[in-house]
């Protein structure tokens, strides 16, 4: 989990700085998308089975930060759907995934 939050960082530091190596310019920044609406947009098409939709989303930001996004988006939607169920975010998980409780 630390990794993946020096990674996120180090990401971050290098939108924002034009500068470094690997900065992106303005104009390659627009239109700006923030990862998690890109995560959203792209979890929802291939739900929906739109994947022209879910390339358009996948395009916005840099595949890391996607699958972070996605990562982000699946806890949140495990806990969520956990609590609604009154189980525990493993078994969800697992029964989302077809699988056995362990």
């Amino acid at each position: 989990m630390v990794r993946v939050r020096n990674r996120v960082r180090q990401f971050f530091r290098s939108v924002q700085e034009p500068g470094r190596p690997g900065a992106r310019t303005p104009r390659e920044r627009e239109p700006r998308h923030n990862l998690f609406e890109a995560a959203a947009v792209y979890v929802a098409a291939c739900a929906e089975d739109d994947e022209q939709r879910g390339d358009e989303a996948a395009g916005w930001v840099s595949p890391e930060a996607l699958s972070f996004g996605v990562t982000e988006l699946a806890c949140r939607a495990v806990i969520a759907l956990a609590r609604e169920r009154d189980e525990t975010p493993q078994s969800v998980a697992r029964s989302l995934l077809g699988l056995p409780t362990a």
